[in-house]
């Protein structure tokens, strides 16, 4: 079968890693491809032509490359060339002529490059080969909410060694193999979805639900897409909402929004619990999550930490199932606290809103019997809710469990009667 012709941005800093790039564009077009060389370096010319020049990306940036590499201000001379970069990789976006995006190098270079790589959609290829890809105290910044792919290159790529022509040729096969997998950012929703995408949150705690919601909807003929609500999965759920993408929101385990507010590991980010209500896509939504703060591993104790301090966790009804995980029981202020603030976000909510309310527990951990069973510090949010809402909200109480079939039919039901009602 005949491969169709991807376009590949390689962004390198050409000044100092030319042959590099020349030995990955050569590979990549071996496959037939066509690849753009992106410059983003400013200490000197390049030792190689680029596509895109270091120059034109500058300018684009509002600089002067000539003007930059006089100065000594690393962080505005790195600012500047991401903005360009992101510019022109858009531009190439916009005219269906970017199909994956690649670069390689050490902690300078992976910085800017997987910068420019979660300015682009989900659904682009985005590989960064990096000796730095394993540093801990970076490595989640590298590729935040986005599908970029990191490979830890292990040697320092710089010659053209053994070691580092092996590591390239297998990085420049990872790329190809991406592009010419996948559908891109335009087909995405097109292809994915037969009657309404929906985004579905989901955690451990929540398993048994949200087993039933997806089996359900998928009868209906709805394409369910879960997301992990660790902190990373729903920020990301957040963006692609933004993005336009689902046409409804399940959103079973709003917990980041609690975690965000107590510094719990799970924090989802300010913008959490918003994008739904920004772009007006109807939302079903449940308590999940709040009954809980995690907060692990459990060293964090003996060592004194600020939240086990400040939150007296030693105290509190815990659920420690190994000592990285530990889920720390909410107050009954705590949950009021939370009420508040959904009841805030969600009252700007342009679209259609429900919030169901399991009346016999919010999660496995939160029932008759279970380690975080207290409710009556479920019923202090609940109070606190129905004060803060406005009347456009809909909360309906359920004298059922989250993990029951009943309450993920309910749960269901009520999603696609706020579908059915918004696509009218």
């Amino acid at each position: 079968m005949e491969l169709k012709q991807k376009t590949i941005v390689l962004v390198s800093t050409l000044d100092t890693k030319g042959s590099e790039a020349v030995f990955l564009k050569k590979l990549i077009e071996k496959r037939g491809h066509r690849v753009i060389l992106l410059d983003t370096s400013t200490g000197g010319e390049p030792s190689v032509p680029p596509d895109i020049s270091a120059k034109e990306v500058a300018k684009a940036g509002g600089g002067n490359i000539e003007e930059m590499r006089k100065l000594k201000d690393t962080a505005k001379v790195s600012s500047i060339m991401i903005e360009g970069a992101i510019k022109k990789v858009k531009a190439l976006l916009e005219k269906r002529g970017l199909d994956g995006i690649f670069s390689f190098g050490g902690l300078s270079n992976t910085t800017i490059a997987t910068t420019i790589m979660k300015s682009l959609p989900f659904g682009i290829s985005k590989v960064m080969l990096s000796s730095a890809a394993a540093m801990p105290a970076y490595a989640g910044g590298y590729f935040g909410t986005k599908d970029i792919a990191m490979i830890h290159s292990v040697v320092d790529i710089a010659g053209s060694n053994p070691l580092v022509k092996d590591v390239l040729t297998r990085a420049a096969g990872a790329i190809c193999g991406m592009v010419e997998m996948g559908g891109g950012p335009t087909t995405l929703p097109k292809t994915v979805h037969k009657k309404g995408l929906i985004a579905l949150t989901e955690f451990k705690f929540s398993e048994d639900c949200c087993a039933h919601v997806r089996h359900l909807l998928e009868e209906k003929g709805f394409e369910v897409i879960p997301f992990h609500a660790q902190g990373t999965g729903d920020r990301a759920m957040e963006e692609l909402i933004g993005e336009g993408l689902f046409d409804g929101v399940l959103d079973i385990v709003p917990a980041g929004v609690g975690e965000e507010l107590l510094g719990g590991n799970r924090a989802a980010g300010p913008n959490r619990l918003e994008s739904a209500g920004q772009i007006g896509i109807p939302q079903v939504i449940t308590p999940c999550g709040f009954d809980m703060l995690s907060c692990g591993p459990l060293e964090r104790g003996d060592r004194g930490d600020p939240l086990w301090v400040s939150k007296d966790i030693k105290n509190r009804k815990l659920f420690i199932p190994d000592a990285f995980r530990v889920q720390a029981r909410t107050n009954a202020q705590e949950l009021r606290e939370i009420a508040r603030e959904v009841a805030r976000k969600l009252n700007r909510s342009k679209g259609p809103v429900t919030i169901l309310i399991p009346l016999k527990g919010w999660s496995s951990l939160d029932k008759e019997g279970m380690p975080l069973y207290d409710p009556r510090a479920d019923q202090a949010f609940l109070d606190e809710l129905r004060i803060h809402l406005t009347k456009k909200i809909s909360l309906i109480d359920l004298d059922l469990h989250l993990n029951t079939r009943e309450f993920a039919q309910e749960a269901v039901n009520q999603l696609i009667s706020l579908y059915e009602k918004d696509k009218k």
